[in-house]
């Protein structure tokens, strides 16, 4: 019995947690047809062990959608991800949803209001805006998940 564990404890050495849990996990990618910068969050997230599938709506249902699934207003973005239960708002990192995945807390997800440049999807070159990803808690309230500086 202990052999099983000693191994999965040597191939555990090589795979970050949350690296695993990220090649496990689907992710419902709702957003507009033309927007360039969905489709470059999507491959980030595909090069970090995601599988991504995207679904095309009109901007008036999709700003719905994103309402009636808990994302506050302020928090709002241009697409709008489901993965295990959580939303994902904006142009989050993989690294972030992998934590939230690793973390499990009660809440309806992570959000990255607006579209701060050099955020994953944004990239213009060297140029990087402070920014944070919100978590969003089940009541609609918002606290900082995770901080990024900028140049």
């Amino acid at each position: 019995m202990k052999r099983p564990i000693m191994v999965l404890s040597f191939a555990l050495s090589f795979f970050p947690v949350a690296k695993v849990s990220a090649e496990q996990s689907q992710i419902e990618v709702y957003k507009t047809n033309s927007c360039g910068c969905c489709v470059a969050w999507m491959n980030h997230l595909d090069e970090n062990g995601f599988e991504t599938t995207g679904h095309n709506m009109f901007g008036g249902s999709l700003v719905r959608f994103k309402l009636d699934n808990g994302v506050p207003q302020r928090m709002v973005s241009c697409h709008t991800g489901l993965i295990d239960g959580y939303v994902i708002e904006g142009h989050v990192p993989a690294a972030d949803i992998s934590r939230l995945l690793e973390e499990r807390p009660e809440a309806v997800g992570l959000a990255v209001p607006k579209m701060p440049l050099g955020s994953p999807g944004m990239d213009q070159g060297s140029r990087r805006d402070a920014y944070d990803v919100f978590l969003i808690n089940k009541d609609g309230s918002t606290e900082v998940f995770a901080s990024y500086p900028g140049n």
